[in-house]
């Protein structure tokens, strides 16, 4: 039997906009209260404000320690406790790597990795005195599959999944699960899609799915019962030949 997730209490990264922010509306929708933060404060605030008492808006940046400690401290103060964290902030950089900034890619690498390892860090004190907790990472499923047009993307999540496989097994102890949820293809802001008609063209063509796809699967992997951790889940478009 799936778990209720009503006043289950969720830190999410990144969400002010896409999975992020999809996940944020649909724990909402599910009684669930979200802290979000981003470094969007304006989509941030006016996310929090559709979501009324059940969010709160903290902006900081997961790249700054002292950020993500700030994060986690207005969390607990606010509702008392963390019940899941979805590490969701991500960049992408796709092309040729040749062609590409290191300075760019080291960026990348500060939030994709870097930034998941300090929200982690920061929020597994409180979960282990409470001998519970989620935590679910944005991965991709070029964390699956070398994909040469994106390849320090896909290192990121390479790096993601072995950090994922890894911890899962050190705070099993703990009560603590741990997964990652792997998307092919989502058609939204991070890959510069934001046109709801070109949205809708790629669904059709079962060439992407939406960031509230992606948003379900996440619910669905938090409200499995207690002695149930899944590990990866990877959702694809149909269509997408990968």
């Amino acid at each position: 039997m799936l778990q209720n997730l009503t006043d289950k209490v969720v830190l999410i990264t990144g969400a002010s906009s896409g999975i992020g922010a999809a996940t944020g509306r649909q724990l909402a929708a599910a009684g669930a209260k979200v802290a979000l933060t981003a470094r969007s404060a304006d989509k941030l605030a006016a996310l929090a404000g559709e979501l009324g008492d059940a969010a709160v808006s903290i902006p900081g940046d997961v790249t700054d320690g002292a950020d993500v400690a700030r994060i986690v401290s207005e969390t607990l103060a606010r509702f008392g406790r963390i019940d899941a964290l979805l590490a969701n902030a991500g960049v992408y950089i796709p092309g040729q790597f040749t062609e590409g900034d290191p300075e760019a890619f080291a960026g990348l690498m500060d939030v994709n990795i870097n930034g998941v390892l300090r929200c982690v860090h920061a929020v597994l004190p409180a979960m282990q005195a409470q001998r519970s907790g989620d935590i679910i990472v944005s991965s991709s499923i070029s964390g699956f599959v070398d994909i040469h047009w994106e390849p320090v993307y896909s290192a990121s999540k390479h790096a993601i999944q072995g950090f994922v496989h890894t911890l899962r097994r050190q705070v099993a102890g703990d009560g603590i699960r741990v997964g990652a949820v792997a998307p092919g293809m989502v058609a939204n802001e991070l890959w510069g899609i934001t046109d709801e008609d070109e949205i809708a063209g790629y669904v059709a063509r079962h060439e992407a799915i939406r960031s509230d796809d992606v948003a379900q699967a996440i619910l669905f992997m938090l409200a499995q019962p207690a002695h149930v951790t899944i590990r990866d889940l990877v959702i694809l478009p149909q269509n997408q030949d990968i």
